[in-house]
């Protein structure tokens, strides 16, 4: 890779670390919560899933708004806010003045996913576009390790408010490295497409390709944001085990979804993309273990079930991203980018209030089970959506052919 792209990964990694800290160790923090503000499940499900309905909202909008105005400028306008909010959550007095909090802060953060992809892409070859976001993407189990490592050490020393409070800084940090070391673009030959009209960036935003892999993300994510979202809090009603134990425990789970998400986006840049390949075998496999994880009797059992689970859901990941990042122009990625990010939010927005509500109703192991769903959904639109590069542009320009007026016929 250009020494470009590599500087651009590695700010970009520093940025979704913190990204995922600041939204996932809540994850950690909901039983503190729950006993603080008097909450049952369906209430701990709603305070995770309003912060996700705020973030799918901002998607697409935070990718038109980079595409318009720059990558750089909208995501440090969204690590700067969502710092700000971050800050925020340990003040909240009450539960609707947290969901508030939360909501707020969903939608500061959800302009950034786009706007990162399009600063990667802008400094990135197609070829090597997968890959490059593969590495970047990666962060997102080292964000989720670090807040298992922040949540274990703060949570039983100073409770959640100080634990908000102290990790509503690290954004700074990136905001100054982001400042002085981003480089410039590189000089690349843009991917032939259509005119760039907006009537034209409609029909390739509303094209059926580009939605059947935000269904792939959708179901993904219904995978990651249920059941992370509800595991620690799983192992500790269930299996007696301390919040300090279950963070620590989240380290092999984590390092082997990032191995997959690597794995994963570096296979799919050696064979062009063709996510059916890689997203059928890795989801049909998590669905499976969905089944056999919540039954696991013992903890160390439970931690390697869940690890290959992990492992193997990381490998679809990227494959969500693959044509599109190869098939289109860096001026379309930011939106497009947002159409497939708003699948995944939309997951997160359901799974956890779905997986709250099962619980109450009937058990944790069927709340497990109804997860499977989400893998499943992947695995059909891995099979039906354009397998490359030039597939996914002739799927387009004919959605652009039957949607957008000839030029012709107003001359």
């Amino acid at each position: 890779m250009p020494r470009t792209t590599r500087i651009t990964v590695m700010l970009l990694f520093a940025a979704w670390v913190v990204d995922y800290i600041d939204r996932t160790v809540l994850n950690f923090a909901l039983p503190s919560i729950g006993d603080d503000l008097g909450l049952d499940h369906t209430g701990l499900g709603l305070l995770v899933s309003v912060f996700f309905a705020a973030y799918a909202l901002a998607q697409i909008p935070g990718g038109l708004l980079a595409d318009r105005y720059g990558a750089l400028k909208i995501g440090v306008i969204g690590l700067t806010a969502w710092s700000v909010f971050t800050g925020l959550t340990a003040l909240a007095w009450s539960f609707t003045a947290l969901l508030a909090m939360r909501f707020l802060f969903g939608l500061v953060q959800g302009v950034f996913p786009a706007a990162a992809l399009k600063a990667l892409a802008e400094r990135t070859y197609p070829e090597q576009r997968t890959t490059a976001t593969g590495w970047t993407n990666a962060s997102n189990a080292a964000g989720l390790l670090l807040a298992a490592v922040i949540a274990g050490v703060l949570l039983p020393t100073v409770g959640w408010r100080a634990m908000f409070a102290v990790i509503s800084v690290l954004g700074v940090a990136v905001i100054v490295a982001w400042r002085r070391w981003m480089p410039e673009p590189l000089a690349q030959d843009e991917i032939p497409m259509v005119d760039g009209s907006p009537a034209d960036r409609r029909a390739v935003l509303f094209s059926p390709a580009l939605a059947g892999f935000a269904v792939i993300f959708f179901g993904y994510d219904v995978l990651v944001w249920g059941v992370t979202a509800w595991t620690p809090t799983f192992l500790h009603e269930q299996r007696g085990i301390s919040m300090a134990g279950i963070a620590f425990a989240a380290v092999p789970s984590t390092l082997a979804a990032a191995v997959g998400v690597v794995l994963g986006a570096r296979l799919s840049d050696r064979i062009g993309g063709r996510p059916r390949l890689i997203v059928v075998p890795a989801m049909a496999f998590t669905a499976a273990m969905l089944f056999v994880l919540p039954r696991m009797g013992s903890f160390p059992m439970f931690v390697l079930v869940g690890t290959a689970m992990s492992l193997a859901a990381g490998l679809a990941y990227m494959p969500a991203f693959s044509v599109p990042l190869r098939a289109l122009p860096s001026a379309y990625l930011g939106a497009a980018s947002g159409v497939i990010i708003f699948g995944g939010q939309l997951a997160g927005v359901l799974s956890p209030l779905a997986f709250g509500v099962v619980t109450d109703h009937v058990s944790y192991t069927t709340a497990f089970e109804t997860m499977a769903l989400g893998p499943l959904l992947a695995l059909l639109a891995a099979t039906v959506v354009p397998q490359t590069a030039e597939a996914f542009r002739a799927s387009v320009a004919r959605r652009v052919a039957a949607t957008v007026p000839s030029k012709e016929s107003h001359t």
